[in-house]
């Protein structure tokens, strides 16, 4: 994308569709923590996590159908799939934030807890980079990764909406990155945080697009 001065740029930069050759996925926390068959079934009758049947279903029944198809189209144009997980450098999360220390949000290095949902888990040439906070740009060497292959526009995606993917879409869009986020991708614990977040990002830090439009602009 050419560099743009004050007076040439306007919103409609951020509608640019992705160009698949500067395009890279990002897929945030999209991990065993948050969702298995076993956790959801529990939930469903009453036990851990009952509070989080609605989000558990969603994940399964919209994010993962959605993120595979997204993801294979995304493969086959030769476009990166990037993914992140919460999970520490060490066992007993010495390294991690303190905003993760104090929200309870820690994952051992290797734990199974840390590890990518199956249905929707790298294939062999994909790129992982857990972090240690809600940030991804924040925490982690991504952006040296992305400008290493010549990225300019970032397809974001995963859960939770309103914390971790929203931090990093801001972050990206502060670091030059034009950003299309993904909403039928996306989940948060409770439907209304899911759709303010979406409001709040929409136009501002990203433009939204469902996933069958962006697989459209991948494939054209």
């Amino acid at each position: 994308m050419p560099k743009l001065s004050v007076k040439d740029a306007t919103k409609d930069d951020r509608e640019r569709a992705v160009e698949p050759d500067k395009t890279a996925l990002i897929s945030i926390d999209m991990q065993n923590a948050e969702w298995s068959e076993e956790a959801e079934a529990a939930a469903r009758a009453g036990g851990p996590k009952a509070n989080k049947l609605a989000y558990m279903e969603r994940i399964r029944s919209v994010l993962l159908p959605n993120q595979t198809r997204l993801q294979d189209a995304a493969r086959a144009k030769g476009v990166d799939v990037i993914y992140t997980t919460i999970e520490a450098l060490t066992l007993d999360g010495r390294d991690i934030s303190l905003d993760h220390k104090i929200s309870g949000l820690f994952h051992p290095k290797g734990s199974w807890e840390a590890q990518i949902i199956p249905a929707v888990a790298p294939k062999e040439n994909d790129i992982l980079i857990p972090k240690t906070a809600s940030g991804f740009f924040n925490a982690t060497n991504v952006e040296y990764v992305l400008r290493n292959l010549g990225v300019e526009y970032l397809v974001i995606y995963g859960i939770c909406t309103d914390q971790c993917v929203e931090t990093t879409v801001r972050d990206a869009c502060d670091r030059g990155f034009l950003v299309t986020l993904v909403p039928d991708c996306c989940a948060a614990e409770e439907p209304p945080r899911h759709d303010r977040s979406i409001d709040m990002m929409d136009g501002h830090y990203a433009r939204v697009r469902s996933t069958d439009e962006v697989i459209a602009e991948l494939t054209r």
